[in-house]
């Protein structure tokens, strides 16, 4: 028999939707957000040629910085002033994140202060966003003003507005995601990543096509790309919306003068805990030595040692060193995020203390050896399939001259955020739904009272 809130779902149509008002606001302000956000990327830097940047960013369009511009909504190659994007933002929460698991004053703020500990974590994400803004604007700017030609003025005071124009951009993202996770519906953070990969689709479907006009690619080819990525696609789904589900039993219980029978529930544990988060993490610590590297090359021209050559080269979409670290780091990052959001202690704690334990396991310390035996399981296979996902389409791009708008990361990216976003608005939904039942029941009950009843202090006229 379906449950309460399993028939609210089931009960959701349209009428529900229009009937959501504080639903309509929150998308309201999540669309208004993603406007401005789109329009800071076609706001450039003041002092730059923007025709002379274009022609240096086309020479390292293929590599990391590609991806860069790819995330932030095509601000990159126009030098714009969120060209950061959230990727400060990103880096510092790594920081923060791992200081937290191996720094013990964090680890306690994390582990036992609860909500003012996270908040104070927050805090110091915020810090370090600052510093790390700074210093990526500083070497842009170097990087800027000593190339040959993008400056119009160089000087003290073009580095001093580059780096105050890119840092205040960059921190302004991160309140506007902040802003919507808040305020609006889903995740700010992701929903800025998704914007952007979003806003460039369309150019890369674009470039596909000139192609196969051009001869370049032949229709045949079109046509495998589109089913792969539609493979891709439905098996992002699946993996996403598949669950190990470990069972759990209550025992009978006294419930005022009756005795509650024994129930059963169900723990359940996602393949992929980590979300999109690896491939984020991977791409925001490569593509910052990419940056510094490419900026640095650029500065010195003919001077260029062979090594920063090589390394670039290396670190094109398809190389065995791309690939290589992509994979490690992916690796890494959804070990160490699903670890983070996930504590199978605290987990068979919170069991324990509700009545709850698992067929054939002491609650406690068994029961958390259980749960994260199964997690570690969940989280290779988890691994496995988000390097998958972002690695295969790798090959095609470097063997065919794809553009990487539709590599695997980028169909990660929206086929997660969009699942969550479509999964917090059906929360709402059903949020809406309960509000609806709560105030038919409180009708139900009520009963108008009459003057008569009323106390004399809270009739019309009536004194305390």
């Amino acid at each position: 028999m379906a449950s309460a809130s399993e028939q609210l779902v089931a009960n959701l149509n349209l009428a529900t939707f229009v009937k959501a008002k504080e639903l309509h606001r929150r998308i309201f302000f999540t669309l208004s957000a993603l406007m401005v956000y789109r329009l800071g990327t076609y706001v450039p830097i003041p002092g730059i040629d923007i025709g002379a940047f274009s022609q240096a960013f086309q020479g390292q369009s293929k590599g990391l910085l590609g991806m860069f511009n790819m995330f932030s909504g095509g601000a990159v190659e126009r030098m714009a002033i969120f060209s950061l994007n959230v990727m400060p933002y990103i880096s510092a929460s790594i920081i923060v994140q791992l200081l937290g698991s191996i720094y013990p004053p964090w680890e306690k703020l994390r582990k036992e202060e609860g909500e003012a500990g996270r908040k104070q974590l927050n805090q110091y994400t915020r810090y370090l966003t600052v510093v790390l803004a700074l210093f990526q604007a500083f070497g842009i700017a170097l990087g800027l003003q000593n190339s040959q030609g993008m400056v119009t003025n160089p000087g003290p005071s073009f580095v001093l507005s580059t780096v105050a124009t890119l840092t205040g951009g960059a921190m302004f993202l991160m309140w506007l995601g902040e802003q919507i996770t808040s305020r609006g519906i889903g995740n700010g953070i992701s929903l800025l990543i998704l914007a952007g990969i979003v806003a460039v689709l369309p150019r890369g479907v674009f470039q596909t096509l000139s192609l196969v006009k051009t001869g370049a690619m032949s229709a045949f080819g079109v046509v495998a790309i589109v089913g792969v990525a539609a493979g891709f696609v439905v098996g992002i789904v699946f993996v996403e919306l598949s669950q190990r589900r470990l069972r759990v039993q209550y025992p009978t219980r006294q419930a005022g003068i009756r005795s509650v029978g024994a129930d059963s529930s169900f723990l359940p544990l996602k393949i992929n805990t980590s979300g999109v988060i690896p491939p984020i993490f991977a791409s925001s610590l490569l593509l910052l030595p990419a940056t510094v590297l490419g900026f640095l090359g650029s500065a010195m021209q003919r001077d260029q040692p062979a090594w920063i050559s090589s390394v670039l080269a290396q670190l094109q979409h398809g190389r065995p060193l791309f690939m290589a670290l992509y994979g490690g780091m992916i690796i890494f990052f959804t070990f160490f995020y699903t670890s983070v959001v996930f504590n199978p202690q605290e987990t068979a704690d919170n069991l324990r203390k509700h009545g709850g334990f698992l067929p054939g396991l002491r609650p406690g310390k068994q029961t958390a050896d259980h749960i994260d035996k199964v997690l570690t399981r969940l989280t290779v296979i988890g691994a496995a399939y988000i390097t998958l996902v972002c690695l295969l389409p790798e090959g095609l791009i470097g063997a065919y001259n794809l553009p990487f708008y539709l590599g695997g990361t980028s169909l990660l990216i929206v086929v997660v955020v969009a699942i969550d976003l479509l999964n917090q608005i059906q929360a709402q939904l059903v949020a809406h739904q309960y509000e609806a039942v709560i105030r038919k029941a409180r009708l139900r009950t009520s009963r108008p009272a009459s003057a008569a009843s009323t106390p004399a202090a809270l009739q019309p006229g009536g004194h305390p």
